[in-house]
């Protein structure tokens, strides 16, 4: 790793929790720099785009944006050479629901109050997930996609609600609209205006920006691998290289290849 200290946004819409983690985390972390606060979740967004932290930590219950909601956003952020989506650690008071997920997610989890063992061992995965993400294979950061515990964490926390993902794309092909299912759907991909809905057969358009997307799709079949792209995991044919190192994505009777950002190498990781 280069040697310019590790970022840090610390959300909490309780002040004394905040303050209790910071001390805490001046403990067993004493070179962190923790560049801003925020006391909800709204805050916690801004203030990423702002300051482009490493890692943000951030309270699971919230007001405005819960910490769910805020990550989901953060997610969302486009990273470029100098900086890369922050590492996730939420912040909870609710063991029942919360560790079985986070423990096969991308995410860490603090238990309130912050005791003094387990924040090692959170700084100590943490501090591995970032030296990882230096290198050209990506985080080693497990089997789930982050959005799909991100919507794991959300029907958890809100179990009476199921989630309704969209079935049907209505789309413009040619001069015409229609109906496309949305697992006939290979991949969608976007540029400023519009979205690409590809499938085996037609190339159609859509205004909807893959941010929504994201949200509205079942994240076990659509991967997100680019700001701008999602996939079905179905369609997936294959991973290879280009000649600057980037993964590609194979598509299934397809030529193109689809490029994964840096964020999300790790879904590829091994192949």
């Amino acid at each position: 790793m280069n040697n310019a200290p590790i970022r840090a946004v610390l959300a909490d819409d309780e002040r004394l929790m905040r303050e209790q983690l910071r001390s805490r985390l001046t403990e067993v972390w004493p070179e962190l720099e923790i560049v801003a606060e925020a006391k909800n979740g709204l805050e916690a967004v801004e203030l990423t785009k702002e300051h482009r932290p490493d890692l943000v930590f951030l309270d699971i219950r919230m007001p405005g944006l819960t910490g769910v909601e805020a990550a989901r956003q953060i997610a969302q952020l486009p990273d470029d050479d100098d900086w890369l989506v922050p590492e996730i650690v939420f912040i909870t008071a609710y063991d029942q629901y919360a560790v079985e997920a986070f423990e096969q997610g991308v995410a860490d989890y603090v238990l309130k109050p912050a005791e003094r063992e387990r924040l090692q061992l959170t700084v100590a995965r943490i501090k591995k997930r970032l030296a990882q993400r230096e290198g050209a294979e990506g985080a080693d950061t497990g089997p789930m996609p982050l959005q799909q515990l991100l919507h794991k964490l959300s029907s958890q926390m809100n179990p009476a609600a199921k989630p309704q993902y969209l079935q049907w794309i209505q789309a413009t092909v040619g001069q015409a609209i229609q109906m496309i299912p949305v697992e006939d759907v290979l991949f969608f991909i976007s540029d400023e205006k519009y979205t690409r809905v590809q499938t085996a057969k037609v190339e159609a358009l859509i205004r909807k920006p893959i941010k929504e997307l994201v949200d509205e799709l079942d994240p076990q079949l659509f991967w997100q691998i680019h700001r701008s792209t999602l996939v079905n995991a179905r369609a997936i044919d294959g991973i290879t290289r280009d000649f600057r190192g980037r993964q590609l994505v194979g598509v299934k009777g397809l030529t193109e290849k689809l490029e994964v950002s840096r964020s999300y190498t790790h879904l590829f990781k091994g192949m």
